[in-house]
């Protein structure tokens, strides 16, 4: 069966260089490539059953392409469209739950939540926490509280070594305080 080509997709030189470009890339996402590919095609006049079958994708995806290449040119051409994709499965409340216990309590028995004792806790995955907590900076492995030495004589030693950065011995080159020389 053959198809009967379609009328050629308008598009400037320009365009056409940036398609073909865009259409030879091994770096660019391939739904870009795709696209590329088939507008390069309707370009040509291909038929959009044609175009369908050679680059995968239905022949009313094409008749889309074609349609929002018209429209907009080569401005929207990577944007994906708003409902388009994966959803997410953490709900907000999920995320902020996860952010409030982290930030806000300890596991018992334990300083701080890891990914998977947090996982565990709010019933997600770990690799989901570790996501939330790089995206938000969290880290709960870092300390951010002064520690105060259980060493009897701890008190004694901390005056010395202020009262050594206040009042250097006089030959004593700043070097020499900080290294302890």
């Amino acid at each position: 069966m053959s198809a009967s080509p379609a009328a050629a997709l308008p598009m400037t030189p320009g365009e056409r260089e940036t398609l073909e470009s865009l259409a030879r890339s091994q770096t660019a996402p391939h739904r870009q490539v795709l696209r590329a590919q088939a507008l390069l095609m309707a370009a040509d006049g291909e038929a959009n059953i044609r175009i369908a079958e050679e680059v995968g994708v239905t022949p009313v995806t094409v008749r889309a392409w074609r349609k929002r290449f018209s429209e907009d040119g080569l401005s929207r051409l990577g944007q994906i469209r708003k409902g388009r994709g994966r959803k997410p499965t953490i709900t907000d409340e999920q995320v902020a739950h996860i952010v409030r216990l982290t930030t806000e309590q300890t596991p018992p028995g334990q300083t701080h939540w890891s990914c998977r004792t947090m996982a565990d806790r709010v019933g997600v995955s770990h690799s989901a926490v570790q996501r939330i907590w790089s995206d938000l900076g969290i880290k709960p492995h870092r300390v951010d509280t002064f520690k105060v030495s259980n060493d009897p004589q701890f008190e004694d030693k901390l005056i010395d070594v202020v009262g050594l950065y206040l009042n250097p011995p006089e030959k004593a080159s700043s070097c020499d305080v900080v290294v302890g020389r």
